[in-house]
């Protein structure tokens, strides 16, 4: 039994996100980290071209477009359709495990973006106590 399986139903695995080895975890990582959340966000939006989705997420550096477009793509979630023509015409889309994923990110990022006076005000009240540290 592999140590990321924490149980076995109807003969299927069960992945544990908080085991160490359960490959779940990279998925979670590739989908909440800092670039991943956003790209998945833009693409619920629409299929955009790789220079309009650097445009759309802005700060990311080409490489780590690169780099997050194909985790995601790997895991299931972004559908890459390269087209043979010159110059070259790709598009990114999202599978439905994406948009269904990208909605869920969606809904967190709204109501991050919603509590934001909360969170400012609770990190001035932190600054303000932990000044002197």
């Amino acid at each position: 039994m592999k140590s990321w399986n924490k149980r076995q139903e109807d003969g299927e695995d069960a992945f544990n996100v908080f085991a160490r080895d359960c490959p779940s975890r990279s998925t979670l990582e590739h989908v909440t980290g800092r670039w991943g959340s956003l790209v998945l966000g833009a693409l619920r939006e629409e299929t955009l071209r790789f220079s309009q989705l650097r445009r759309r997420v802005d700060g990311v550096s080409e490489k780590m477009l690169a780099q997050t477009l194909h985790a995601l793509e790997r895991d299931g979630l972004v559908i890459r359709d390269a087209r043979p023509t010159n110059p070259p015409y790709v598009e990114y889309s999202l599978t439905p495990f994406g948009a269904q994923t990208a909605t869920r990110v969606l809904e967190l990022i709204a109501l991050l973006e919603d509590r934001m006076p909360d969170v400012l005000s609770a990190r001035q009240t932190y600054d303000a106590a932990h000044a002197d540290g």
